[in-house]
């Protein structure tokens, strides 16, 4: 007996993540906008480093964008899972872009070690402010989806949002003491902080990729959850992965001595409801009415 996934599980997203990544791109792109500006009347490279890594970001917030319009399309009879992976694909894309990100942040910054220029601080300093406000908003329309690919644009406008700190930073110390040397400093640190956040995101990507269990779901307690549903003697061959970020999909076999067909379908109903606390919004169940040796056998090995 098997159950096969309806559409509404396919249009979950609505249009929130959308709207927030097209207000995030607008604000990039101004800030991208305002920073060659500033950078090329104050002479800062690190205005116009940053400008480049805003470039960046526009294009990776698209990709996120398009990901997500394409992931919303319907199964279809020869992609029954629809384009949901297309998801994890962009993420993975977006990933090592932050650790390309990280790597020209450094090379910059040892640039500016062996030469050094003027800067005029006070255009620095206004456009950096400028900036900060601008990514702060972006970051706020960003915060706390549990979309991969929105969580992956949330991580490339925080490390904006840091690099705009930092670049306040050394504009404040550039004009207070005239160092430049504030700014390779501070960009060191934020090429840290972008590389950190990168491997985490790419950890969960390849995750996913690689059908591992879900994160923070006890495999364990799923099948005891299943188990102690009534008229439930069994379950064997469980397997549990993420579909996308925000998709866990199960597979079992489920051992049961029930015969009415609707009693059956209660039961299957119940275990589906009580795997939705553990967020998994599709599976797929097989009612066996005899149980193979090996699976009886792990089962009291388990008990």
């Amino acid at each position: 007996m098997h159950d096969h996934p309806h559409e509404e599980e396919y249009c979950h997203r609505g249009p929130l993540p959308k709207r927030s990544l097209l207000i995030a791109i607008g604000l990039t792109a101004t800030i991208f906008f305002a920073e060659v500006a500033g950078g090329l009347l104050s002479g800062s490279l690190a205005l116009l480093g940053d400008a480049a890594h805003m470039l960046q970001d526009v294009a990776a917030l698209l990709l996120s964008l398009g990901a997500i319009v394409i992931a919303e399309r319907l199964p279809t009879p020869s992609r029954t899972f629809g384009y949901h992976r297309v998801e994890i694909g962009v993420a993975v894309v977006n990933g090592f872009a932050l650790i390309l990100v990280s790597a020209l942040i450094i090379r910059e910054a040892y640039e500016r070690f062996l030469h050094p220029q003027p800067i005029d601080s006070g255009i620095m300093l206004g456009v950096a402010v400028i900036g900060l406000a601008a990514n702060v908003v972006s970051m706020y329309f960003l915060h706390g989806s549990h979309d991969l690919n929105v969580k992956s644009a949330f991580l490339h406008v925080l490390a904006d949002t840091i690099s705009s700190v930092a670049v306040i930073a050394a504009a404040l110390w550039i004009a207070f003491t005239g160092q430049t040397l504030a700014d390779p400093i501070l960009s060191i640190a934020i090429s840290l902080l972008i590389l950190v956040s990168s491997f985490s995101l790419l950890r969960e990507s390849f995750s996913i990729l690689l059908q591992f269990a879900p994160r923070g779901i006890d495999m364990d307690e799923v099948i005891w959850e299943m188990e102690s549903v009534p008229g439930v003697d069994g379950v064997h061959n469980v397997h549990l992965w993420s579909l996308c970020s925000n998709i866990n999909v199960l597979d079992a076999h489920v051992y049961s001595c029930e015969t009415d067909v609707r009693r059956l379908d209660g039961i299957k109903a119940e275990i589906k409801h009580r795997l939705e606390r553990f967020r998994i919004k599709h599976s797929t169940l097989e009612f066996e009415c005899r149980e193979c040796e090996d699976c009886r056998l792990v089962r009291e090995l388990r008990d």
